[in-house]
């Protein structure tokens, strides 16, 4: 064989080599506090998994539901890092600390984890902020409210939660200032016997319009559609399982946002940060009316989607008064990062503890 045979023969090995080397899958690990099938967040997040499988070439992805929010899902991390996931999406708030924890342990790693304010060198955060759909959401519920009063079903005490809570409260306060939020919190994302209690509860007392944010909006749905009240759903649409109680809902549309996340980490190029979405992004989606919203009600709560959008309406900006009657934002002024993501009280007319 002549030199010049041997060159190119080593050219054409080196090409496939890196050819099959650039075509090598990525591993990636999913992993849900509950069922991906909970009709609720899990659900948005497998639905993004789906995405990323569908739009992004040579992945391979393993899911793992279920897992608490303990020691229990370093396990889980780890069993998926010892068969070579080299990305790993920690969906639950209460994973973060943990996910920290194995970052340091596995530097060559990407974890991504679904909300929270800590970062490392290879751990990153992702969120959608659900505020302004929360907002347009209380508007649409103190409209069609024929009491003023609303209720909240919350699974923890956690600043995701509080600031929702206190968006859907201003919001419903904008067309009817008289409007007050009841919080009963469930102390689990998955709790149907306390969430069928606590609508029931609530109807009980008069309230006529309930929100939530747990990880399934199915049993919260269906037991406002049995006391004949209206519901407001959070994480994905499900207006036809409770077609006489839904008012409408903010879901969230991860798949965006998680596929170039991955992109960037395949490349090499990603570094971590606080990444978010918006209702302006597309990442957080006002769900569509159900029948029970009049049509004036629906062009005026459209009318302030469209001035959130364009930047011309800010949620968090005041005057907002917290619930114990001291200053939240002052007049002329807004609320920015951290502030929000750290938000721990609840504004005036919300009944209920942040502890």
């Amino acid at each position: 064989m002549t030199t010049l045979r041997k060159l190119a023969l080593t050219a054409l090995l080196a090409s496939a080599i890196t050819n099959i080397a650039a075509a090598e899958e990525t591993k990636i690990g999913f992993i849900y506090d509950g069922p991906a099938a909970d009709f609720g967040y899990n659900t948005s997040m497998d639905t993004a998994r789906k995405y990323i499988e569908s739009n992004v070439p040579d992945v391979t992805i393993t899911v793992f539901e279920g897992v608490p929010e303990t020691a229990e899902v370093a396990r889980v991390m780890e069993r998926l890092i010892n068969s070579g996931n080299k990305i790993i999406f920690a969906t639950s708030y209460g994973y973060l600390d943990e996910a920290i924890k194995l970052g340091e342990k596995y530097p060559d790693v990407t974890f991504l984890h679904g909300g929270g304010a800590k970062i490392s060198k290879n751990v990153g955060t992702f969120w959608a902020d659900s505020d302004d759909g929360m907002y347009l959401a209380g508007m649409t519920a103190g409209s069609v409210s024929k009491t003023g009063k609303l209720g909240f079903v919350g699974a923890f005490q956690i600043p995701q939660l509080i600031r929702s809570i206190n968006a859907f409260t201003l919001g419903a306060q904008s067309v009817n200032p008289k409007a007050t939020t009841t919080v009963v919190w469930t102390g689990g994302w998955l709790e149907p016997q306390k969430e069928t209690e606590a609508v029931n509860a609530f109807a009980d007392q008069g309230i006529d319009v309930v929100a939530e944010q747990v990880d399934s909006p199915l049993t919260i749905a269906q037991t406002a559609e049995k006391r004949g009240i209206y519901m407001i759903g959070k994480s994905v649409d499900i207006h036809d399982r409770a077609p006489k109680a839904w008012l409408t809902g903010v879901s969230w549309n991860w798949g965006p946002m998680l596929e170039k996340l991955v992109l960037e980490a395949k490349a090499g190029t990603w570094k971590p940060s606080l990444v978010r979405g918006s209702l302006a992004s597309g990442t957080a989606v006002f769900d569509p009316f159900g029948a029970s919203v009049p049509a004036d009600v629906q062009t005026k709560v459209l009318a302030v989607k469209s001035d959130i959008i364009a930047g011309k309406k800010i949620v968090w900006s005041g005057p907002a008064i917290k619930q114990d009657g001291s200053v939240a934002i002052a007049a002329d002024d807004k609320l920015a990062l951290p502030a929000i993501e750290s938000m721990d009280y609840f504004v005036k007319g919300v009944i209920g503890s942040t502890k």
